[in-house]
């Protein structure tokens, strides 16, 4: 009498389970994983600091004026602030004195002659951004005399031009104040994904050539499905990602706000950080799951990059996209329409969100549409990936890894 064989088959959850842990365990683990991300945090970090001492807070210029001067004070720095330029000015008891001091960089700028018309001095070059404030200076100098010459009161007349204001009806449309730490977030946002997209796209099907390569795919597959073992692979890679993801924003957005060089609300901020989770994960099994397929191919590392070069093609497409026309024109209704379309999406949406201005119904439309198209793209993955996986040599053809049976 024979002694029946027990059913040693896993259950699809116990194989999908198994293979993303042995993932997660062996990137983990890995010195380079490790590196990678304490250089990224570093560089984060340090960037941080550096934008800190960089921005200082300080005055764009430094201007001192002598006695004769003195009336240009005011004029100036309120012509700075029409033209966006913050400037500090200063009295010198001289103008030898205010010479030295243009010597050992403290002024940038001197005003000097006799009060009736704007004479600087500087050290080498002045400013571009100085020069233009200086001019409008000059023409508000210039209309005073010639108000004064005919007659009128040029204290009048200066008063009467400052309050003059054009009046503005209510626009067809509710316009977004964009802020400009927000554009910023947006485009850090747009790095973030794609970098990951592409790093642990790649490492997905760099997985999957390294199994076959080595034929650890035979033996994987005479236990579990074709199906299992690339679910599982992308979902281990996804995990480990995501972990660097979660870690690189938060240490990043609490060290901004720490030091004030992210000066919006707490609640913007950790909204950007839950925005880029979610779109890293959409955009990464959105991506990976093909990048398996698309590995499964091929049986050289060399020809990975042939074989998966159509799908970076749209993330770098959309990234590009996203990275020149935002940060100028953070409204664009080409980019609007692209985010919404999923293969654009996870690198554009995410830039949009950070940015603000996004109606909940574009978000929705955007999440639903890339998450209505993951479950086709696992079948058409799937199908591929079961056809092609064991047969090593030669690339696989695409229409053969599909026709196939």
């Amino acid at each position: 009498m024979s002694t029946p064989v027990p059913d040693v088959r896993m259950s699809p959850t116990a194989a999908v389970g198994l293979v993303a842990s042995r993932e997660i365990s062996t990137r983990v683990k890995s010195k380079a994983y490790r590196i990678s991300t304490v250089v990224t945090l570093l560089l984060i970090v340090a960037g941080i600091f550096l934008l800190k001492l960089l921005s200082g807070g300080g005055a764009d210029s430094k201007v001192g004026f002598t006695a004769a001067t003195a009336a240009f004070s005011a004029p100036l720095t309120a012509a700075g602030k029409a033209l966006d330029e913050n400037i500090e000015t200063t009295q010198v008891a001289d103008e030898a004195a205010g010479r030295a001091q243009l010597a050992d960089g403290s002024l940038d700028a001197l005003l000097t002659g006799d009060g009736r018309s704007v004479h600087v001095q500087v050290k080498k070059d002045l400013d571009g951004k100085l020069a233009n404030v200086l001019q409008m200076l000059s023409q508000q100098v210039a209309v005073t005399q010639q108000v004064a010459a005919l007659g009128g009161d040029p204290v009048r007349f200066q008063a009467a031009v400052a309050s003059a204001k054009f009046i503005e009806d209510p626009p067809l449309e509710e316009p977004y104040d964009y802020n400009g730490q927000q554009l910023v977030l947006g485009i850090i946002a747009g790095v973030l994904i794609y970098m990951s997209l592409l790093l642990n796209g790649q490492s997905v099907a760099q997985g999957v050539v390294e199994e076959k390569t080595s034929r650890v795919v035979e033996l994987l597959l005479s236990t579990i499905k074709p199906w299992q073992l690339m679910a599982g692979k992308v979902l281990g890679i996804g995990v480990v990602g995501l972990f660097q993801m979660v870690v690189i924003g938060v240490v990043g957005v609490v060290t901004a706000l720490a030091t004030d060089v992210l000066t919006i609300s707490v609640s913007a901020a950790v909204g950007t950080v839950v925005w880029l989770v979610v779109w890293y994960l959409l955009g990464f099994f959105l991506y990976s799951i093909v990048f398996a397929a698309l590995g499964a191919l091929v049986s050289r590392q060399e020809d990975i990059g042939g074989a998966t070069m159509p799908a970076m093609m749209l993330v770098i497409a959309g990234y590009a996209i996203g990275i020149s026309v935002l940060p100028s024109d953070p409204g664009n209704t080409f980019v609007e329409v692209l985010s919404v379309i999923p293969v654009f999406s996870p690198t554009l949406m995410p830039m949009r969100l950070a940015m603000g201005g996004v109606p909940v119904w574009e978000a929705v439309v955007s999440v639903g549409l890339v998450v209505l198209m993951i479950p086709g793209l696992i079948w058409f993955a799937a199908r591929i990936y079961r056809n092609a996986v064991m047969r090593t040599g030669a690339k696989v053809k695409l229409r053969d890894a599909l026709r196939a049976a």
